[in-house]
C-alpha cells in the first residue's frame, strides 16, 4: 500500500498573520446565523478575514446548502451530495440582512449540478426576498458558472443584482489542476454574456496568486477579463486551506499587489482591490452604492 506524505504547509510572512479581534459584534453575528441557521463562505471556505468580518457585522451568505458537487484544489467547502433545497431560505436570508442593517450584502452559494438550473432560481428567489425586506440595498451575487447555461444566468440576471460575481480564479495554464469541472473559457463566456445581456449590471472577477502562475500569464488572465467587458477585479493571495489541497508555490509580497493595481487600472477596470488578504467578498462595499446604481 502507497502512503502519500503530506507535507507541511509553509510559514506564513508577517504580513499574512492577523490579531484576533474581540468586538462583542462577533458573538452577535455567530448567534444571528446560528439562530436563522444560515452557512457563509466565511466559515466553509475558511476565510482568514472571517474574525474581522464578523466583527464588524457583515458575513457572506452562501445560500443552496453547504455541500459543494465540484472539488476545486483549492476550496475547503464540503464535496458531497448535497441536500435539498430549503424553501424558506431565502426568507432567512432576507431577514438576516435586514437585522444586520447591511446595505451592500454578497450571496454565493456552493456549485449545485445536481440541480437542472445549477440552483440559479433559488438565487433569483434569494435576491427578490432580500431587496423586499431591504429597499436600496445593492446585492452582489457570486455565482457559479451554472455551466453556461443561457436560461440560468438570465434568471439570475432577472432579480436585478447591481452586481454579478464569477471567478475566473486562475491563469489558463492553471486552471485544469485548480478547479474542478469549470473551464476557463466557461468563465469568460458567463461575463460576457451577463453584460452584453444587462450593460448596466457591474460585473466582477477574482483571481488568487502565488498558484504558481508567471506575470505575464497574470497579465494575460487580465487582459481576457477586460475583453470580456469585466468591470471590477480582486485580487488576493491563494492559501492552503488544508494540507489535502493545493500547496502555496508563492507568497506575493504586498507591492506586488500594488503594483498589480496600478497594472489593472491601467486596463480600465473600473474598481480594483488588490492585496495579500483581499477575497472576493472582502471590503466589497467599498465600490460604493452609488458607482453600482450609476
Amino acid at each position: 500500500m502507497t502512503t502519500v506524505e503530506l507535507k507541511p504547509r509553509p510559514r506564513l510572512p508577517d504580513w499574512l498573520r492577523l490579531p484576533l479581534p474581540t468586538a462583542d459584534t462577533f458573538g452577535r453575528t455567530r448567534s444571528l446565523l446560528d439562530e436563522l441557521k444560515l452557512h457563509t463562505v466565511c466559515e466553509s471556505a475558511k476565510c482568514p478575514n472571517h474574525w474581522e468580518c464578523w466583527s464588524k457585522g457583515t458575513a457572506t451568505f452562501m445560500i443552496a446548502g453547504d455541500r459543494c458537487t465540484r472539488a476545486c484544489g483549492f476550496c475547503a467547502v464540503s464535496t458531497a451530495k448535497p441536500f435539498a433545497l430549503e424553501a424558506d431560505e431565502p426568507a432567512r436570508v432576507a431577514e438576516a440582512t435586514r437585522r444586520m442593517r447591511l446595505k451592500h450584502v454578497v450571496i454565493t452559494a456552493v456549485a449545485r449540478d445536481d440541480l437542472a438550473d445549477g440552483g440559479a432560481e433559488h438565487f433569483r428567489q434569494t435576491i427578490e426576498k432580500v431587496r423586499e425586506l431591504n429597499p436600496g440595498i445593492v446585492i452582489e451575487v457570486l455565482v457559479p458558472d451554472f455551466l453556461d447555461c443561457n436560461d440560468a444566468i438570465d434568471s439570475v440576471l432577472a432579480a436585478n443584482p447591481q452586481i454579478y460575481n464569477h471567478n475566473l480564479e486562475t491563469v489558463r495554464r492553471l486552471t485544469p489542476s485548480v478547479r474542478h469541472r469549470a473551464t476557463y473559457d466557461r468563465s469568460l463566456s458567463v461575463l460576457a454574456k451577463v453584460k452584453a445581456r444587462r450593460p448596466g449590471i457591474h460585473t466582477k472577477s477574482g483571481l488568487m496568486l502565488g498558484l504558481g502562475e508567471t506575470e505575464n500569464e497574470l497579465f494575460e488572465a487580465m487582459a481576457d477579463l477586460r475583453r470580456a467587458n469585466c468591470d471590477i477585479l480582486t485580487l488576493g493571495q491563494y492559501l492552503q486551506p488544508t494540507l489535502k489541497h493545493l500547496p502555496v508555490v508563492e507568497f506575493i509580497r504586498p507591492e506586488k499587489f500594488a503594483e498589480y493595481k496600478l497594472v489593472a487600472e491601467e486596463m480600465e477596470f473600473i474598481h480594483v482591490a488588490s492585496g495579500p488578504l483581499v477575497r472576493s467578498s472582502y471590503h466589497a462595499d467599498e465600490f460604493s452604492a452609488a458607482s453600482a446604481t450609476a
